[in-house]
């Protein structure tokens, strides 16, 4: 039996965060590819340190992109908000050595002839989803990305005009019966561009916002805040520790209350089912919680490169079930067509919806009106409840 009583952690990362700046870089190229062309195939790779920036990889699309990837690299960056000595968005030095998909990669991944599109690697990808929170993800990471994202928005509007894009956040929180019910640590280290201000002056700053984001009572007179602990945080971003695309994979999903499949998400278009498969394992993961069939859901889905069906598709719903887990995994396989060709048209994938995901979290956020986090909708309820 799970335990019901338990401290459980999980982080998160901010925008400015060095591989956050890459990330963001990536899929910003890879919208601008879908925007022009949505059969792009994209393959997008950014590493930063001290005023560089380094794209390469592998793309099939329109030209005219790769000639505006610096302005890209740069818009990203500015929009972030640095302009620090060491990493400023008008005087970095910007490198693109992006080149043609491979001829093999690509004739297991085309349709031809009675051949459908195949999977763009092998691999296995896990979806998630417990009724801790309104959006059915995992407490600590989702309360983590929300202390991040709001300490962003009053940076961003000059309430907090002193604070950094660079930022990270962590939280534990307490579980009785199986639920959160209260904050035991609050660890928060956030870039500030006054290098007089002392740890507890920023704790006062930031405080208040993240007593905005927590529930209620969360937060006890028995919490313990470290707040900047190492004293001092000016020098931020690439600047102070280099970045590369795909180096968060635990902060992007679930913040390790899950299993994770292996595969990073930023950067790769929706052939590659490290990204395509874990959106819809999310999307079947969540409808199931959703549905009712349970109150925690564990999904795999897993496949070969250049081939289409799901090898496997297994359910766990870790003694929660209101259904039997094989009916489960019977129903998702007959209401979703789930080759890589039928997610991208369920979800609508082929569009520039990519660059939002990269901070924050790439599941937990609301369905967007121009098919933005697609995945989150619980569309699939009746249909699940019917089938199984």
């Amino acid at each position: 039996m799970a335990r019901q009583n338990y401290i459980f952690t999980s982080e998160s990362v901010s925008e400015g965060h060095p591989d956050k700046v890459c990330d963001r870089i990536s899929d910003a190229v890879l919208d601008a590819f879908m925007a022009e062309d949505p059969q792009s195939r994209v393959a997008c790779e950014t590493f930063a340190t001290t005023d560089r920036v380094v794209i390469g990889g592998e793309v099939r699309g329109p030209g005219s992109v790769i000639e505006r990837v610096e302005e890209i690299a740069r818009d990203c960056v500015r929009d972030i908000g640095y302009e620090q000595e060491g990493f400023h968005w008008a005087n970095l030095k910007v490198d693109s050595y992006l080149h043609a998909q491979s001829a093999d990669i690509a004739r297991g991944v085309d349709a031809a002839g009675n051949k459908d599109e195949g999977a763009g690697d092998q691999g296995i990808m896990f979806g998630y989803a417990v009724d801790e929170t309104p959006m059915l993800m995992p407490a600590p990471i989702h309360y983590a990305h929300r202390i991040l994202k709001r300490l962003a928005e009053v940076r961003k509007n000059g309430t907090e005009g002193w604070m950094g894009p660079d930022a990270k956040s962590q939280l534990s929180l307490r579980y009785e019966n199986g639920k959160p019910v209260a904050a035991t640590q609050v660890v928060l280290s956030t870039q500030h561009l006054d290098e007089t201000m002392t740890p507890e002056a920023v704790r006062e700053k930031v405080a208040p916002h993240i007593r905005e984001v927590l529930p209620e009572g969360w937060l006890t007179d028995e919490t313990v805040w470290h707040v900047n602990p190492t004293g001092k945080f000016v020098i931020g971003g690439p600047d102070g520790d280099a970045g590369l695309t795909g180096r968060k994979i635990i902060v992007d999903t679930y913040g390790g209350a899950a299993p994770h499949g292996g595969g990073a998400f930023s950067g790769k278009d929706p052939t590659k089912v490290d990204r395509s498969a874990a959106y819809a394992a999310r999307y079947l993961a969540k409808n199931v919680v959703a549905a009712g069939l349970a109150r925690k859901c564990t999904l795999q889905l897993s496949y070969a490169i250049g081939v289409a069906e799901p090898l496997s598709i297994y359910v766990d719903t870790h003694g929660t079930g209101e259904a039997d887990e094989e009916a489960i995994e019977r129903a998702v396989r007959n209401i979703m067509d789930l080759t890589p060709r039928g997610i991208r048209t369920k979800l609508s994938l082929n569009r520039p919806i990519y660059q939002r995901t990269a901070a924050y979290g790439h599941f937990g956020r609301d369905p967007e009106a121009d098919g933005g986090f697609s995945w989150e909708r619980t569309d699939l309820v009746e249909a699940l409840k019917a089938a199984v």
